[in-house]
């Protein structure tokens, strides 16, 4: 059996920072990193990727060169958590134990939660920067008018602004190639808003008024009919039905198929898929078992220790935190959870450390424009005091764009899971 002082699931953003920062903390410690994948990739450039503008292969880099030295990587798949054996089961590898587990796999993919939507995914005119940003931008240069429709799911879902950055983009693209007046640019979400915090609410209303995006808030997507290209929507306001939702000039061509149910025909599709943590960690005694958040990790919003098992840690898109799941967030979250271990190796004590609930949404909002929206807990802006000294960070601006495509790629590899940002 191999033991070691700490066990990391998960090679991603969050597991390879937290191991980077430890070790250059303390060379001493013996750290396994858990990772099956070969592959390593930034995602958040996908949506550029699904926008002409910027290279997939640029995204793609190998997972062994950013596995930190002196770290072992176990190249397995966990399967099961045993928190009171202090022990993770894997494919290949057997039973792994440990003094200290981070637990840090992400989220799944999980389109077999939306009827009709397995089969219709990254095929045709559906498409989804969140699986295959190359076939967006197949299904954009394509494009030749009609129902451009852009949704996301009930479920939590990685960097909530990204189902609007690229409906931003596509009706930027076709505005650009004389497609524009033929179509309608749609964004339908079961959200109740643009955007959570004011300020970043504010300047979005605005954008999709000037360019007449059509906003349709409290619509839940509930299946796919990809071969006649209807997506069905649940009208979700509280005490309304879907005669609410569809207006009386409907120019979109919107059909009531039921009190709360809405038909309405795409020419182009593109959808976050619905989300879920692993299985692995729903069926473990680490995942809140009941109500709100039930299958995610259960750990102290502030010092996201696991609220059961205090030698287990969780970050980033797996715990369960009422703030957004994104690579920004984890750039916080890491050095919380290495002061907080570090200490409890220690001392037997938990460190004093604590997270707000930081994250952030580098908003594109056409070709050259972007809004950072940064925040913390309660949807309270939060931004960096050096940058919002220099820049107003809710307008469009070109250097945040810059930012966007240059700087924060460059930040990660050579920084973030290096340790040292």
């Amino acid at each position: 059996m191999n033991h070691y002082q700490i066990v990391i699931i998960g090679g991603g953003t969050a597991g390879i920072t937290v191991a980077a920062q430890l070790k250059r903390k303390n060379k001493a410690l013996k750290i396994a990193i858990i990772e099956p994948s070969e592959k390593h990739y930034y995602q958040p450039a996908w949506t550029l990727v699904g926008a002409g503008t910027f290279d997939f292969n640029e995204t793609e880099r190998d997972e062994a060169d950013y596995i930190p030295k002196g770290v072992e990587w176990i190249k397995d798949k966990a399967t099961d958590i045993k928190p009171e054996k202090n022990s993770v089961h894997t494919t290949k590898s057997g039973e792994i134990t440990y003094d200290f587990l981070v637990v840090a796999p992400g989220l799944v993919m999980a389109p077999e939660l939306l009827p009709g939507l397995k089969e219709a995914m990254d095929k045709g005119v559906v498409c989804s920067n969140y699986t295959d940003p190359k076939h967006t931008w197949e299904v954009l240069k394509n494009f030749k008018g009609g129902n451009a429709v852009f949704t996301q799911p009930t479920t939590p879902i990685k960097c909530g602004g990204a189902p609007q950055k690229i409906m931003y983009l596509a009706e930027d693209y076709f505005r650009k190639n004389g497609l524009r007046d033929k179509t309608n640019v749609i964004f339908a979400t079961p959200g109740t808003v643009i955007f959570g915090v004011p300020d970043f609410a504010r300047t979005l209303n605005k954008i999709i008024h000037e360019r007449d995006i059509i906003f349709k808030p409290f619509y839940a997507p509930i299946k796919i009919d990809a071969e006649k290209q209807d997506i069905y929507f649940q009208y979700i306001k509280p005490g309304e039905s879907s005669n609410c939702g569809v207006t009386a000039e409907n120019p979109i061509g919107e059909e009531l198929t039921g009190d709360t149910e809405i038909k309405l025909h795409f020419d182009m599709l593109h959808l976050a898929p619905p989300q879920a943590a692993p299985k692995f960690i729903q069926e473990s005694a680490i995942s809140i078992q009941e109500g709100p958040g039930k299958g995610w990790v259960d750990v102290d919003i502030h010092t996201l220790q696991h609220k059961r098992f205090g030698n287990i840690f969780a970050l980033g898109d797996v715990a369960h935190l009422p703030t957004a799941k994104t690579g920004a967030a984890i750039r916080k979250q890491a050095p919380v959870v290495v002061e907080n271990l570090l200490k409890l190796i220690q001392t037997q004590k938990v460190g004093q450390a604590t997270y707000q609930g930081y994250s952030s949404c580098p908003l594109v909002t056409g070709y050259g424009k972007m809004v950072l929206a940064e925040f913390k807990y309660d949807n309270i802006r939060d931004s960096d005091p050096l940058i919002s000294k220099l820049v107003d960070t809710s307008k469009e601006q070109w250097s945040m764009w810059l930012l966007k495509k240059y700087g924060l790629p460059f930040m990660y590899w050579n920084l973030m899971l290096r340790g040292k940002a």
